[in-house]
């Protein structure tokens, strides 16, 4: 079968592999019909990503469709659609005993530390799939996307009448705001780019936002908004060291810092004045747990979360070589970009 290969940065290749054999106990082998491009991807590509390794077939948003299971399997059956929590942990850790799946000592990351969706067939844990026969593939793919953000805000904990300030309008961003937005809070979101920040008012009408245009100004611009309270709750989203570091300065007394976003940069923190006087805690945000994904199901079955507008681009997967490239400039305004598989090997 035919399979897309990063071999380094900015190189893919075709290489061809046999299909996958019979699953084992708690083992199923899944076809992929829709694969979601994210900025872990981008990031593969142009070597950015830390925890990237080489050669990978990348991968991990992932709307798959059952057609083989192993014995011991009762979570899903043959012809299920699903879509794929990509998080493959030990289970015998210390994170992963105490239900922190998500930060296993022993994480691997499909289509990042070890090989993902690019392809039509392959083997996955029976565990990391969830049947949602509603969803449509592409639908599937949107989920894991989701679940980054309903995560950080299951970390941020807001309550109704607290404010919630998300730095960074990029898909997390976004899938930050969903659940910011469900969790009865007031929202706020601040980017640097006036395209993003257009794509979040007609999504969610109900989300305040700011233009950011440095520290002094924004720190001014928040205080404006919240009567010079600030903000209980500000999530980044950036992955830039100094968005990071500036975040405290938005955050209110008694407030929680969430970082979603990651940087490999170090991230220098004005101790005194700050975090320690305003009392401030920091989390950092990582994956998502199982019952994210069985929550985001729910909601999008219910139609709490419109799926609609977050797919902007399609490409065929024989054009993923060619076209890939064509993804990255911001002009582009792609949001998320979703591979069609073929439907046969």
């Amino acid at each position: 079968m035919r399979c897309l290969l990063l071999e380094k940065p900015k190189h893919f290749c075709w290489i061809d592999r046999p299909e996958p054999d019979a699953p084992g106990p708690g083992e199923a082998v899944v076809r992929v019909h829709s694969v979601g491009i994210c900025g872990t991807d981008y990031g593969g590509y142009l070597g950015t990503m830390p925890f990237f390794s080489y050669p990978r077939i990348p991968g991990h948003e992932l709307g798959v469709e059952v057609v083989a299971v192993g014995t011991g399997t009762s979570n899903v059956q043959v012809g299920d659609r699903c879509c794929v929590e990509p998080y493959i942990n030990c289970q015998q850790c210390y994170a992963c005993l105490r239900g922190l799946s998500n930060c296993c000592q022993h994480h691997q990351t499909l289509g990042v530390h070890c090989d993902g969706g690019l392809q039509p067939l392959f083997t996955l844990p029976a565990r990391k799939l969830h049947p949602s026969p509603r969803l449509s593939h592409a639908q599937n793919a949107l989920v894991e996307t989701l679940a980054i953000g309903c995560h950080a805000i299951d970390r941020a904990a807001p309550r109704q009448g607290e404010t919630v300030l998300v730095i960074g309008a990029g898909p997390i961003g976004l899938s930050v705001l969903e659940f910011a937005v469900l969790s009865g809070a007031r929202a706020i979101v601040m980017d640097r780019i006036p395209m993003r920040l257009e794509g979040v008012r007609a999504r969610l009408p109900s989300v305040e936002s700011h233009l950011a245009s440095g520290a002094h100004d924004d720190e001014q611009a928040i205080a404006q908004l919240t009567d010079g309270r600030m903000c209980d709750v500000v999530i980044d989203a950036t992955g830039s060291n100094v968005s990071m570091a500036g975040a405290l300065s938005l955050c209110a007394f008694g407030g929680r810092l969430v970082y979603v976003g990651i940087t490999q940069s170090e991230i220098v923190l004005p101790h005194a004045p700050l975090l320690h006087r305003r009392e401030l805690s920091i989390l950092a945000s990582r994956n998502a747990l199982s019952r994210d994904f069985t929550k985001i199901i729910a909601l999008i079955e219910a139609g709490s979360i419109d799926t609609q507008p977050w797919i902007t681009h399609h490409l065929p997967f024989a054009d993923v070589i060619e076209d890939f490239p064509n993804l990255l400039p911001p002009a582009t305004g792609v949001l998320k970009a979703v591979i069609d598989m073929p439907a046969s090997v």
